[in-house]
């Protein structure tokens, strides 16, 4: 092995160490509702959805990019260690999220493997209203959210994975905009034990603050309204507050219930804690028809356990395919549909190529 176990024990430690400074102002007090860009929590992807969330152990490829960065350096589910990732969520009031990602090896059978992420969330258009004007002005304005990242990830042992992602985070409104970086960091740790248990944990979005800033913070203002003579039209700026990131520790398993040559039953588990929620747990299930040239999965999950009433939606389902061609390219369509109260229903779709 390239790498020992003390070089394996001291990136676990400074893996851990981050996760505790990053949760002191977690655990001094409840911070529910006070960060920006929460749209980095929502999860992408259908096979994720579908899994309840529980997916930063049980992702590969390109998909993973979004989950966990270290497993983009295992084996995806084409069997190739290239991929490239597409999705689109459909979402209710005409909100729209898309992600897209794509994996390359350094070289065949080194372990080491980058990628390239973008994940979108695009709110729609309305129209501008003013006092006068309330049924519109004939002008729309928009608001979306986008994150870029690059990854990289290689196995240091044969059963340990390490990966980091550095990412550009920016929100917009009109002609307000907010932009920082952050950074994620996971790993995942395969065992002989019960079949094949996998432990990984993954930090997401350690980084800067969001504080908007545009042309509509300015206003004209007269700075010594007793005075005649003076300038009445002097530039001022509205300074905006800064808000953190949602920093998110999750931790978590993954166990092989069955694991035959054609029939896989897997069962997974997560903590989650974030810094603008309580601790929370995400549960899944995938049951897996494996062939020489097809891989069929059906799953389902169960969200937000510790939130009760507090979150619209628990129950997660779905579905999907990887199919082998004889030129040794592999395609996957993953399907999800996550139901919520009173919101309606969301419907997710994923389409993988692995290389």
């Amino acid at each position: 092995m390239k790498f020992s176990l003390k070089t394996m024990k001291n990136t676990l430690t400074l893996f851990v160490l981050i996760a505790l400074v990053g949760s002191v102002q977690v655990l001094a007090q409840s911070r529910v509702g006070t960060s920006a860009a929460p749209f980095l929590t929502m999860g992408v992807g259908a096979k994720g959805q579908a899994l309840g969330h529980a997916n930063t152990i049980n992702t590969s490829g390109a998909e993973a990019l979004f989950w966990n960065p270290a497993a983009i350096s295992i084996e995806n589910g084409g069997g190739t260690f290239g991929s490239g990732f597409f999705t689109v969520n459909q979402l209710f009031v005409d909100v729209e999220a898309y992600g897209a990602g794509i994996v390359l090896p350094f070289s065949e059978g080194s372990g080491k493997n980058f990628g390239l992420s973008i994940n979108y969330v695009d709110y729609g258009r309305q129209k501008v209203r003013t006092v006068e004007l309330q049924d519109g002005t004939g002008a729309t304005y928009g608001a979306n959210d986008l994150s870029l990242g690059i990854t990289y990830a290689q196995n240091l042992t044969e059963s340990f994975h390490f990966g980091g992602t550095a990412k550009f985070i920016q929100q917009k409104i009109y002609d307000m905009h907010a932009e920082t970086f952050a950074v994620d960091l996971g790993f995942i740790l395969k065992t002989n034990y019960f079949n094949g248990l996998t432990i990984g944990a993954s930090i997401s979005n350690f980084g800067g603050k969001m504080q908007m800033d545009g042309i509509n913070s300015e206003y004209f203002i007269d700075i010594d309204g007793t005075s005649e003579g003076d300038n009445e039209n002097i530039l001022g700026r509205v300074k905006m507050d800064q808000w953190d990131l949602p920093l998110s520790f999750k931790v978590g398993l993954s166990l092989p219930v069955i694991k035959q040559e054609n029939l896989e039953w897997l069962i997974l588990s997560e903590a989650q804690q974030t810094s603008d929620n309580d601790l929370n747990v995400d549960s899944g299930s995938e049951i897996s028809y494996i062939s020489n040239t097809v891989k069929f999965h059906i799953r389902g999950g169960y969200k937000d356990l510790l939130l009760g009433d507090r979150v619209d939606s628990h129950i997660t389902y779905g579905a999907g395919f990887v199919l082998k061609t004889s030129s040794g390219l592999a395609i996957g369509v993953d399907f999800a549909q996550v139901p919520f109260e009173y919101l309606g229903q969301t419907t997710i779709v994923d389409l993988k190529l692995f290389f």
